[in-house]
């Protein structure tokens, strides 16, 4: 009776008579296993990366834009204050301004907010204090407008100039005191596409005078916690839309509302859905190598059992079953897929903890993918031997003793 520990050892025999040849035949099961194994891991590094970042917009954040001018006025910003489950929230402004400090001029977006801004929007002071209601003409520099956009470094008590252009094109000038610096957020893509470190604030009272205005763009709020952000947001929409005349049939109809809702949740299974969808292309892109891997599995294993002809017929002649003549072959398939499946989990790994770290990405791997590296490379030299191993088990003992 053939035992499992033999046909390993046999396998192992016939694997290190041909270093070279096996060494070629798992290269495509340690490249794929690698690959797969690579790609899950930078998939999970990203979801955690862009979790962290919209994390660093705010918490629990909803944001409500208007789709008209003159739509939310102080009426809308003290019905999404006074409802159940928000914990703050700030009007937002948006222009596009020229900015010019000592002889630089530079167009830059400035923000108009409330004090409130600072607490919803996560935002983390570098040097001095953000703005608060009873302020004027002072401003707030993001990160990179204070250090990168001029060709000197501006810090606080010093004074930038703007210059806005009103809706009937008239043009308004006026200087600003800095009163901060924000330390360098993480990258938001939340804001109508304006990172956070390349905006100017300034309060929303003072943007809305030079304007010309009334009414806000849109507002920054906050629920009291992720698990309530949905019911919340969902409560702020009953409201504006009875508010602003919009009929209750209409209320899952986005293109009949004259605002837009997105919440931190929302953005988040975007995120997901996101980065499961680019990491199950990038597996299955990488299965190829695994699919290439079993078919040199398979066709080495032929030529085995063409070369071992001579051995399985003496095997037969001497009492040995073809079941295990088909189970010595397999196991030694399953072996070949074994190493190469060792290789690639470490190659895979190693290779995913560079790749993130150049980027910057939290090093993310889950434990599991080892043992289903492994796992996969050996089902798939299971699969890959199991023809060769039939082929050799159904051998005539006679015409196996003849054979050359």
């Amino acid at each position: 009776m053939l035992s499992l520990k033999q046909s390993v050892r046999i396998a192992l025999g016939s694997i290190g008579s041909a270093k070279m040849r096996s060494a070629l035949t798992t290269l495509g099961i340690v490249i794929g296993v690698a690959a797969v194994i690579a790609n899950v891991s930078l998939g999970a590094s990203f979801s955690q990366y862009f979790t962290e970042e919209i994390g660093s917009v705010g918490n629990n954040f909803i944001i409500i834009e208007s789709k008209t001018s003159n739509l939310l006025h102080d009426n809308e910003l003290e019905l999404v204050r006074g409802t159940p489950g928000i914990t703050g929230v700030s009007p937002v402004s948006q222009q596009v301004a020229e900015v010019k400090y000592i002889s630089t001029i530079r167009q830059i977006a400035v923000q108009g907010v409330s004090e409130d801004y600072e607490e919803v929007a996560n935002i983390q002071m570098e040097s001095g204090s953000f703005l608060t209601d009873n302020d004027k003409y002072v401003a707030v520099l993001g990160h990179d407008v204070a250090y990168e956009k001029f060709d000197r470094f501006i810090s606080e008590k010093n004074t930038i100039e703007m210059t806005f252009v009103k809706a009937n094109g008239e043009v308004v000038t006026q200087k600003f005191k800095v009163k901060g610096i924000i330390s360098s957020p993480q990258t938001s893509f939340v804001q109508s596409g304006i990172e956070p470190d390349v905006r100017i604030f300034i309060p929303i009272a003072t943007m809305n005078e030079i304007m010309g205005e009334n009414y806000y763009w849109g507002f920054f709020a906050a629920a009291e916690s992720m698990e309530s952000i949905s019911g919340v947001t969902d409560e702020v929409d009953r409201r504006l839309a009875r508010n602003l005349g919009v009929p209750a049939r209409d209320l899952d109809n986005e293109d009949a509302k004259p605002y837009s809702l997105l919440n931190q949740e929302e953005i988040l299974e975007q995120v997901d859905q996101l980065s499961g969808a680019l990491g199950s292309l990038l597996t299955a892109v990488a299965l190829i190598s695994l699919i290439v891997g079993s078919i040199g599995i398979m066709n080495i294993m032929l030529v085995t059992v063409t070369e071992r002809t001579s051995e399985i017929g003496i095997m037969k002649s001497l009492g040995y079953k073809n079941h295990e003549v088909l189970s010595m072959f397999i196991v030694e398939s399953m072996v070949v897929g074994l190493i190469g499946g060792i290789f690639g989990t470490a190659l895979g790994v190693i290779g995913a903890y560079v790749v993130v770290g150049a980027m910057g990405m939290p090093h993310v791997f889950p434990l599991d993918m080892i043992f289903i590296g492994v796992a996969v490379s050996i089902v798939v030299g299971l699969v890959a031997g199991v023809y060769p191993a039939n082929k050799a088990a159904k051998m005539n003992p006679v015409d196996a003793l003849r054979h050359e």
